[in-house]
């Protein structure tokens, strides 16, 4: 049994003349990037490894989460701009040692991902969480296993 959290990044901030890729965390953002992982950690949500999206919105959100968690984490590119398949790509290149895992990245891809994996439909706000139980032993049967949705959370809601 595998489970897989998907994190939108939080709320962000487009200063003048930032490239997409640079643009930094708005002050809500910090707030509840900081308030979600807290209330998953209390929820008693284990996870096991981080891997983000190299942007700094979405790495910056992963750091946050990272004070609470204490975890080693990665970040990937494909999680930047990304494509359902990008989702999968990383899944498979996934240690099975790893039993849950969170990634941080960003709409319309993650919200595009879950509605793949999912009959639920979703539309992730900012720092966004949705947890699934997945069916397999390992990374690699992904594709052929049974997804279930265990929980999603709103910062504005919990």
């Amino acid at each position: 049994m595998k489970q897989l959290i998907l994190v939108r990044h939080a709320k962000s901030d487009w200063p003048e003349e930032t490239s997409d890729f640079d643009r930094p965390l708005a002050d809500k953002g910090l707030l509840d990037a900081l308030k979600m992982s807290k209330f998953l950690k209390n929820s008693s949500i284990g996870i096991d490894y981080f891997i983000s999206s190299p942007a700094v919105r979405a790495l910056s959100t992963c750091k946050i989460f990272n004070q609470t968690y204490n975890l080693t984490f990665g970040t990937d590119e494909k999680l930047y701009n990304p494509s359902e398949s990008n989702f999968e790509s990383v899944i498979y290149d996934l240690n099975d040692n790893l039993n849950s895992v969170a990634f941080f990245s960003h709409n319309n891809g993650i919200s595009n991902f879950a509605n793949s994996i999912s009959e639920d439909v979703f539309h992730f706000p900012t720092c966004g969480v949705a947890g699934f139980q997945i069916e397999c032993d390992s990374w690699s049967q992904f594709d052929g296993a049974d997804k279930k949705l265990l929980f999603f959370y709103e910062p504005g809601k919990i």
